[in-house]
């Protein structure tokens, strides 16, 4: 089962080949994915690393949290499981159907 790692406070010139470099030197890396913005297609200053095994991940999250690259101290923890359901936009004008 691989680790999931949350990257935060990238770069917007980082990539996800100096990612994988990055944690690399930890372990097998599985994927490396740096969010961009749908419409412009401009990083979002965070991504995710999928790592292969639980115990290097751990060791890459001690050991990288506020390391810096491109001039920004990362911001490096485990990722939190998606919540289920949804994930769209949430309408708050109020409940349900009205007919």
């Amino acid at each position: 089962m691989s680790f999931n790692i949350y990257v935060g406070n990238l770069s917007f010139d980082a990539s996800e080949g100096e990612l994988r470099t990055l944690f690399g030197e930890y372990g097998a890396v599985d994927t490396v994915k740096i969010i961009s913005d749908q419409f412009t297609g401009r990083s979002r200053g965070f991504g995710f690393v999928e790592m292969q095994d639980r115990e290097e991940g751990l060791r890459a999250v001690k050991e990288l949290d506020s390391k810096e690259l491109g001039g920004r101290a990362l911001k490096i923890n485990e990722a939190k499981p998606k919540a289920s359901g949804g994930g769209g936009r949430r309408d708050d004008r109020g409940g349900g159907s009205r007919w």
